[in-house]
């Protein structure tokens, strides 16, 4: 078997632990043995694949995980329940004031109150939701 071809073998045998890990260095070191692979087919001694495979890793290791990682914390964040509803606007139905009062967010109809007890907002006017008070939305 030549050289070339147990270089694929070993590209293969670091592709399964990328696969059962979900590592991706492994997938970087397995286009190490492919780059070595081609060495080997272009005629390049063993030193020279063992160089070509160890250059390649390294730089795909040192080049892509940074940015993997950069890319991975610079997600948004995902907000759900009552913190998704927190700076949404919502639609006055009933007069709102320090009291209490009725409006339409996310398609339904919540208790609310003014965040200022001493604003009111009449019915049509869009508020912004500041927070959620058990049940009630306070708005501004």
């Amino acid at each position: 078997m030549n050289t070339w071809a147990w270089w694929l073998v070993a590209a293969v045998g670091l592709g399964i632990p990328l696969v059962v890990t979900a590592m991706p260095e492994f997938g970087m070191l397995a286009i190490g043995a492919v780059a070595a692979s081609v060495t080997d087919a272009l005629g390049g001694g063993t030193v020279t694949q063992f160089i070509v495979f160890a250059v390649v890793s390294v730089a795909l290791i040192a080049v892509v995980r940074p940015i993997a990682n950069r890319q991975r914390a610079g997600r948004p964040e995902l907000r759900s329940g009552v913190d998704a509803l927190k700076g949404r606007q919502a639609v006055v139905l009933e007069r709102v004031d320090g009291r209490g009062g009725r409006i339409k967010l996310g398609g339904e109809i919540w208790s609310a109150r003014s965040l200022d007890g001493e604003r009111s907002f009449e019915v049509g006017q869009q508020v912004d939701v500041v927070e959620i008070d058990g049940a009630t939305a306070v708005v501004m």
